[in-house]
């Protein structure tokens, strides 16, 4: 069964819902558990969503679409090539990505992210998708210029509001042939498929499992296809999935 799982604010307190249409219907606890329609509904156009879950960590997976690879002159690495984005990292959609002087390029880089939905640990490539509780998008905004000199990647990953995450979690989605795709000012830049990974969704996830646990609501960002680029001030990027939705977050210089 599919649904959309939304985190959202609403007369001043932080709730979970369910999109339906344009309404969003309350749910008690979360989607982490057996959980219930409290009868409270919104109109989606008078709420803010928030980012659709807080993680405990997210594990990010690069080089993981070959055009990519050849795009950056690297060969397809020979196993999953993961690495950490720290919570704080993590904002929701229309909250604005902040460039930091630190650095002179900042990218875009439009991902399908999987949301855990129960705690996993060591799990076969087989029974990995019985873990996941659905997918959304993140923009695994990367300063490129730190990323090259400082030989690995925690900084230039790492800023405060370099992984917008959202709109919402889709669940009942296979995550064999999701589309991605990234805009910048209403121009596309790019576009591909999760057919075109290099090790797909079930294996990050096994693969993953064998190195940390992980824990419900932790998310897995799958990497990026080829067309990556620089943001500027008064950009609008939005990141798409006919499945998913879009996420849209402005940009600007951190003051």
């Amino acid at each position: 069964m599919k649904n959309r799982f939304c985190r959202f604010e609403a007369e001043g307190a932080v709730r979970w819902g369910i999109v339906k249409g344009t309404v969003v219907h309350e749910i008690l606890p979360d989607p982490f558990a057996a959980f219930e329609l409290t009868g409270f509904a919104w109109s989606l156009k008078n709420l803010r969503l928030l980012a659709p879950v807080k993680p405990t960590k997210i594990i990010a997976v690069g080089v993981n679409y070959s055009d990519h690879a050849k795009e950056f002159g690297k060969a397809p690495p020979p196993e999953p090539l993961i690495f950490l984005k720290p919570p704080s990292a993590v904002i929701g959609p229309e909250d604005p990505i902040q460039l930091p002087r630190a650095s002179r390029q900042v990218d875009f880089e439009a991902e399908i992210a999987v949301v855990i939905g129960r705690r996993t640990q060591k799990v076969t490539r087989h029974t990995a998708e019985k873990y996941i509780l659905g997918y959304t998008l993140m923009n695994d905004v990367t300063a490129r210029d730190l990323q090259q000199s400082d030989g690995q990647w925690t900084r230039s990953k790492g800023f405060d509001t370099f992984a917008p995450l959202g709109p919402w979690i889709v669940s009942g989605l296979s995550p064999r042939r999701l589309v991605i795709e990234s805009y910048v000012n209403g121009q596309r830049r790019q576009s591909s498929s999760t057919s075109k990974l290099i090790f797909d969704i079930p294996t990050l996830v096994s693969f993953i499992s064998h190195v940390m646990t992980l824990e419900p609501g932790d998310v897995i960002s799958t990497g990026t296809p080829s067309g990556v680029g620089p943001l500027r001030p008064g950009d609008r990027v939005e990141i798409r999935s006919p499945a998913i939705g879009q996420l849209i977050n402005s940009v600007q210089a951190k003051t």
